[in-house]
């Protein structure tokens, strides 16, 4: 959206502008099934509409169209849609590949971006994004929703309170059902993903940072695999590539040390996520889904659970708890007050960082140095 005149809709004195009390108008790239996801997310806020979606691929326009239950203009090119002069923020939830190509055009325009994860599938396109995003008054903001579940949002709360002390040590178990399909199979390949360690734990690894204090990774060691998943199926001859299991080692420049235990094929426990966070003077433990987080003190004060954040204002709760429609919220919020995003690029770069470098690991079967945003080579 380009603003020409204090009369053009996007212009901060417009009655459409995104402070005003109007909803916020979204265009949204990408309907299969989590731009399906945002999409019915918008629908359920009085603070969004939905105007426009754009998908080069019919079916899922048809997908995107359902989802908005009311007409919605449809394209078949991104850039198309990004040339509008009727749009306030553009989600972007094509496949993970396509990112760096989308987010050099969305953020040639004054429009708000909200990126799904993972930013892109390279240190080096996350890098290039970051530059261009530098100069931005838009929000940039990256789609880590995970940390707005109602547990995980609560178990930091109790952190942010000093309760455990000192941080030392953040563990998360995600045992989970295979990949889902999705549209053409994309997400089969390592080199449309960017791997399993980014597209799937970028997630993970931007929970271990922030338990960390926002402490930069400095090491990381990783064991991991394709056993299960996947292996007799073959597109175009091709067998998938992605990994199915790992174990990923996280050392951070203040100290803290991380552990994520994934697998793939373990759907039939209890929690599909657990997480734990100890400290000098407690643990605290969060499971998803749930609805409590469990306090431990080491001073024999007694452990107790503090109930999860109160979701009676999400009115839909999705594939995510909830956590999307929280996301879509507080972007407006930020987005009407002019403050930056919660969730930034750089938050999105060190996500993929950590999971690129846990693949180097698994990779060439060593332990991986990082000096800032650089994967160092092995020692000789």
């Amino acid at each position: 959206m380009t603003t020409s005149s204090p009369d053009s809709p996007g212009s901060p004195d417009s009655p459409r502008s995104p402070r005003s009390p109007d909803p916020v108008r979204y265009g949204v790239i990408g309907t299969g099934m989590m731009g399906c996801e945002h999409i019915t997310n918008l629908v359920h806020l009085p603070e969004a509409e939905v105007v426009a979606i754009a998908d080069p691929v019919e079916s899922s326009l048809e997908w995107g169209r359902l989802a908005a239950g009311a007409p919605v203009d449809a394209h078949a090119d991104h850039r198309d849609l990004l040339a509008r002069d009727d749009l306030d923020a553009v989600v972007i939830a094509s496949p993970n590949h396509t990112h760096a190509t989308v987010l050099r055009d969305a953020l040639a325009t004054d429009l708000a971006v909200l990126v799904e994860k993972p930013l892109c599938t390279t240190v080096e396109d996350c890098l290039d994004v970051r530059a261009r995003a530098a100069d931005r008054a838009a929000l940039t903001w990256v789609g880590l929703e995970y940390r707005f579940m109602p547990t995980i949002a609560t178990l930091l709360d109790q952190l942010a309170t000093g309760v455990c002390g000192t941080t030392r040590m953040v563990s998360i178990r995600e045992h989970r059902f295979p990949f889902l399909v999705k549209v053409g199979n994309w997400n089969r390949f390592t080199e449309n993903t960017g791997g399993t360690l980014v597209e799937k734990c970028c997630h993970f690894f931007d929970l271990m940072r922030l338990v960390a204090g926002g402490a930069r990774p400095v090491r990381v060691m990783a064991s991991g695999g394709q056993a299960v998943n996947h292996l007799d199926e073959r597109y175009d001859g091709r067998t998938p590539d992605i990994l199915d299991h790992a174990y990923v080692i996280v050392e951070f420049d203040n100290g803290v040390r991380g552990a994520l235990d994934l697998s793939m094929f373990a759907e039939g426990g209890r929690y599909e996520q657990e997480i734990c966070v100890v400290g000098d003077d407690a643990k605290l433990e969060a499971t998803v889904p749930g609805d409590t987080v469990f306090v431990g003190p080491r001073d024999r004060s007694g452990p107790h659970a503090v109930p999860a954040r109160s979701g009676a204002d999400v009115t839909y709760q999705g594939f995510h708890h909830g956590s999307s429609f929280v996301e879509h919220r507080r972007f407006i919020d930020c987005l009407r007050a002019g403050r930056p995003a919660e969730v930034t690029v750089d938050d999105g770069l060190w996500s993929v960082l950590m999971g690129v470098a846990a693949h180097r690991a698994i990779d060439e079967g060593r332990v991986v140095d990082l000096d800032g945003t650089r994967v160092l080579p092995a020692r000789r």
